[in-house]
């Protein structure tokens, strides 16, 4: 077999924080995932600096015996630049980054991994979680003080006890050699995703989105709509056999979904998100995967359609749009995924109807009760209340936001939301409490509503789930 990885990376800053400290790596050889410590000075450095040290392992051949060893000199590597760094710039010390990384040898992949990210394989439909957090409620788990059901609230859940810095403590990562097969589906993500979507969740995700960038939207997007209080960031990335005869299959072999792939070249530059895609944060260097600088925030096309070609080239000339479109084409990928595993119909809509949003309706600045989409001649939104600020007194940035929409929590946080953006053009963390003064909106023709419930997919996958959550908090 000659295999490759057909691989796409994404990063959010997600709904609260200020910056974006994750960050992220594909290439043809190298998957990486390296989330900064939030609640030092320089998370953002340091998992710059551990992306940038495991860098030029990719593009090359390795051989297992030796990937391993390479790939562990790397992230010592990655350790005294940080170290470095922060003894330069004083400010900077207890700075700290976890790393998940796999680095492909042949029909083998090598892994490194170090703190609370966490590598999934689906296989055959079976997810699994393939890392252990290294996370002091996980040691509980582990050693049986504590049930798992019990580690996603416990109130240490955030304390992560091995993690790559400027600590004088050696803490070596997790090192193992795993065997590559045609079909896997490879995710690496930061805790803000892992805390915040449910395995069964991520196992219908990974199964039924056969396009990497598109799974990997769809599952920051599900991320961000379940309240994630972190930056989220996904790779996905699937084992492909490059002899393989896709037109002429084996009889009676079940075909995969990647399958539909088949014909599409596959990716060859790397793609960088999050903060390694700056240039800032190491002088000297050029952002990751540019020869400008210029931060790469998701996949380039690998196709040749001139409707792709064209919707790009709009994009690059409205750069201050671009995100908040591509929010809403992965809010439309999700919104279909939701439905069909909610079974459609009644239920699926009675499920949007519980969900809430901020948004411009009659040019003021309004409070949605459903999401922002539309099936066919289905409305799946409508306005509630409207504030009495217009739109268009306020600055452009802040219009971009509304017209992206802003998700909210609870019917009470899309007030607040609303109120502060009237205000200042920010959007506080969720609250329960109501501020806005408004006013009841002219409803807008919808789907009758229902009672909300909740089924269960058709198909439900296989989890084999060994180790608690983790979320991130304050307190990293």
């Amino acid at each position: 077999m000659n295999l490759a990885l057909r691989f796409a990376a994404r990063s959010d800053v997600g709904l609260v924080r200020a910056d974006n400290q994750d960050s992220g790596y594909a290439g043809p050889d190298l998957l990486a995932v390296a989330d900064g410590m939030g609640g030092h000075a320089g998370g953002d450095i340091a998992s710059t600096l551990a992306i940038r040290s495991l860098v030029p392992l990719d593009g090359h051949q390795h051989v297992p015996d030796g990937a391993l060893t390479e790939l562990e000199q790397a992230i010592e590597a990655a350790k005294q630049a940080i170290v470095d760094r922060s003894e330069a710039e004083p400010q900077l010390a207890g700075m700290g980054t976890t790393v998940t990384a796999i680095l492909r040898a042949g029909n083998q992949l090598v892994m490194a991994h170090l703190g609370d990210s966490r590598a999934y394989l689906l296989r055959d439909d079976e997810l699994t979680q393939v890392t252990t957090d290294h996370t002091f409620v996980q040691h509980l788990v582990d050693t049986g003080r504590i049930a798992p059901e019990d580690a996603e609230h416990h109130p240490q859940r955030n304390v992560v006890m091995r993690v790559l810095g400027d600590f004088e403590v050696d803490l070596t990562p997790d090192l193992s050699v795993r065997e590559a097969r045609p079909g896997d589906r490879w995710l690496l993500c930061s805790d803000g995703l892992s805390g915040f979507v449910t395995p069964d969740m991520i196992a219908q995700i990974l199964i039924s989105v056969v396009d990497p960038g598109e799974c990997a939207d769809t599952l920051i997007q599900l991320a961000l709509r379940a309240g994630s209080t972190d930056n989220v960031t996904a790779i996905v990335a699937d084992v492909v056999d490059l002899d393989a005869d896709t037109e002429h299959p084996v009889e009676g072999a079940v075909p995969h979904p990647a399958d539909a792939l088949a014909d599409e070249p596959l990716p060859t530059s790397p793609e960088v998100v999050g903060s390694a895609s700056r240039d800032d944060l190491v002088p000297g260097t050029a952002a990751l995967g540019t020869e400008d600088g210029t931060e790469t925030e998701g996949a380039p096309g690998v196709n040749d359609d001139p409707e792709a070609d064209e919707a790009a080239a709009a994009l690059a000339a409205e750069p201050g749009k671009g995100k908040a479109r591509r929010r809403a084409l992965g809010a439309t990928i999700t919104l279909v995924l939701v439905l069909a595993i909610l079974g459609g119909g009644y239920a699926a809509y009675g499920w949007t109807q519980n969900q809430y949003f901020v948004g411009e309706s009659e040019g003021k600045v309004a409070v949605f009760q459903g999401v922002p989409q539309n099936i066919g001649p289905l409305h799946l939104s409508s306005p509630v209340e409207l504030t009495d600020t217009a739109v268009d007194s306020l600055p452009s940035y802040v219009q971009d936001r509304l017209s992206d929409t802003i998700p909210a929590t609870s019917l009470s946080d899309a007030r607040t939301r609303a109120a502060q953006v009237a205000t200042d053009g920010t959007t506080p963390e969720p609250t329960t409490t109501p501020t806005p003064t408004l006013t009841p909106a002219t409803p807008a023709t919808t789907a009758p509503p229902s009672t909300p419930t909740t089924t269960t997919p058709p198909t439900k996958p296989t989890i084999k789930t060994t180790h608690g959550p983790a979320t991130k908090g304050e307190g990293k």
